[in-house]
C-alpha cells in the first residue's frame, strides 16, 4: 500500500474533518462522508485554518508540508473555492481571530504602500511563479514582498499554502525570516530584507567586490542552512532552487536561504521523488533531475557546488552568452588551473590559499555527474570548516590534484 503523503491541503482536510466530528456526533455518518457536507461551509473552514496558523503551537506544526509532486488543491476544495471563495475572505477570517499571530497580517493597501504600488523600480526578482518587490513598512523596516502570479486562483492559493506551510516550521539563522503575509488582493509573503539584498545583487550588481572572508562566511552559512533543511527539520526538506538570487544577506553578510516555492519534503523511508514537471533555474540543475526528474538531497548539493564556483570566480551560473559555469570550470579544475578560476578582483594576498583550495575541493565534489559520488551537506560543512576526515568516505572520487594538495593532511586522517 502506497504511503499517504501529507500536504497543506490534506492536512487541512483532516483538520476540518476532525473539527467537524467533534460537533457532529449525532449526525448520520454517511452524511458526514458526503462531498456536500465537506464543502458546505468553505469560508468557515478557511477561518479555522488561519486560526490554526495564528496560534503559536508549543511544538512546530508537523504536518504543513509541500505536496509530493507539485501542490494542487483537491477537486472538492477547488470547486468550493471557485463557487464561494474570494481571497479577501481569508483576510476577514484572520482579522476575526482572537489569537495572537506570530506573523503580521498585511492588507492589500499596506502592501501597495510598501512597494509604491508595485513600482517596477522596486522589482528585485521575477520568475515563472512569482515576483519579488523591495518594500518599506511604516516603521522603516525593509522587506521583500513575494507576490504569487502563476496559474489560476486555486493554483496560486495552493502554492501560497505550500510555501507558507514550509516556512511555518523552518527556523534557523541561515533561513529567511517571515514577517507576515497578505491574502487581500492576491497572495503575498513578506520577508525580512536588509540593504544588502541578495547574494546575486551584491556579487554581480555592486561596484564593490566582496572580500574573501565575506565569501567564505556566505559559503559556510549557506551550507549550514541547507544542512538544517536536510537533517535539522522534522521532515527532510529539499529546497530545489538554491541559487545566488535566493540567498538574502543580513547587514553583517549572514546568508539566509529564501524562496521555498519549489521546496519538497521527503518521507523518512523515501530515497527520492520522481517529478514530471520541469521546474528550477538553468545553470543550477543537477544532471539526474534534468534527465530523469529525480529529486533528493543531492539536488541541492549540486546547486550549492555551483554557488561555490560563483563565490570563487565571480561569474554567473549561466552568463549572458548562456555559457554554463560548471562546463567552464570543470576543465580548469581537472588541470588544477586555480589562478584561472579565481575572481580577478581577488588579489593573491587577499585570500588564504588553503581556504580557497578547500572551497574548490567542496565545489568539485558537489558538481560531480554522479549523485552517488557527491558528498552530503554534513560532509560539505566539515570540508568548509577545514575538517578533511570526512574525505575518507569519498575515496572513489577522482580528484588526484586535490589529493596532492592535501596529501599530508589526508594521510593524518587515514
Amino acid at each position: 500500500m502506497k504511503e499517504k503523503v501529507n500536504s497543506p491541503v490534506t492536512v487541512l482536510e483532516d483538520y476540518f474533518r476532525s473539527s467537524d466530528s467533534e460537533t457532529s456526533s449525532s449526525k448520520d455518518p454517511a452524511a458526514l462522508d458526503s462531498e456536500s457536507q465537506e464543502i458546505s461551509k468553505p469560508a468557515s473552514k478557511w477561518h479555522a485554518f488561519f486560526q490554526l496558523l495564528r496560534t503559536k503551537p508549543k511544538q512546530p506544526v508537523p504536518t504543513l508540508h509541500p505536496l509530493n509532486d507539485g501542490l494542487k488543491l483537491s477537486r472538492r476544495m477547488s470547486r468550493s473555492m471557485r463557487e464561494t471563495f474570494m481571497p479577501s475572505c481569508l483576510l476577514d477570517a484572520t482579522l476575526q481571530s482572537p489569537c495572537r499571530s506570530p506573523w503580521k497580517i498585511f492588507t492589500h493597501h499596506d502592501i501597495q504602500l510598501a512597494t509604491n504600488h508595485f513600482n517596477q523600480e522596486n522589482l528585485i526578482g521575477k520568475g515563472g511563479y512569482a515576483e519579488v518587490y523591495k518594500g518599506c513598512l511604516p516603521n522603516h523596516q525593509l522587506v521583500a514582498i513575494k507576490r504569487l502570479t502563476r496559474g489560476t486562483a486555486d493554483e496560486i492559493i495552493g502554492d501560497f499554502l505550500s510555501e507558507l506551510g514550509v516556512m511555518a516550521h523552518v527556523n534557523h539563522p541561515n533561513t529567511a525570516k517571515l514577517v507576515g503575509y497578505g491574502v487581500d488582493g492576491g497572495m503575498h509573503l513578506v520577508l525580512e530584507l536588509s540593504e544588502k539584498g541578495s547574494l546575486a545583487s551584491v556579487l554581480y550588481g555592486s561596484k564593490e567586490k566582496l572580500p574573501w572572508f565575506i565569501r567564505q562566511k556566505i559559503a559556510l552559512g549557506t551550507a549550514k542552512g541547507i544542512l538544517y533543511l536536510h537533517e535539522g527539520c522534522q521532515r527532510r526538506i529539499i529546497h530545489r532552487d538554491i541559487k545566488a538570487a535566493n540567498i538574502l544577506l543580513t547587514e553583517d553578510y549572514e546568508p539566509q536561504i529564501c524562496d521555498f516555492g519549489l521546496a519538497k519534503w521527503l518521507p523518512e523511508n523515501w530515497t527520492h521523488h520522481t517529478v514530471s514537471k520541469f521546474e528550477g533555474t538553468f545553470g543550477y540543475l543537477a544532471p539526474e533531475y534534468l534527465l530523469h526528474g529525480i529529486v533528493d538531497e543531492k539536488t541541492d548539493v549540486f546547486a550549492f557546488g555551483v554557488l561555490l564556483l560563483e563565490l570563487v570566480s565571480g561569474r554567473r551560473a549561466l552568463d549572458y552568452s548562456q555559457q554554463s559555469l560548471v562546463l567552464w570550470a570543470k576543465p580548469l579544475l581537472k588541470k588544477n588551473d586555480i589562478k584561472e578560476l579565481i575572481d580577478p578582483s581577488l588579489a593573491a594576498d587577499e585570500f588564504d590559499s588553503r581556504q580557497m583550495n578547500l572551497m574548490l575541493l567542496a565545489a568539485s565534489l558537489c558538481i560531480q555527474q554522479s549523485s552517488i559520488r557527491r558528498p552530503s551537506m554534513r560532509q560539505v560543512v566539515q570540508l568548509l570548516n577545514g575538517n578533511l576526515s570526512c574525505f575518507k568516505g569519498m575515496k572513489k572520487t577522482r580528484l588526484p590534484f586535490f589529493r596532492k594538495v592535501f596529501q599530508e593532511e589526508l594521510l593524518d586522517c587515514e
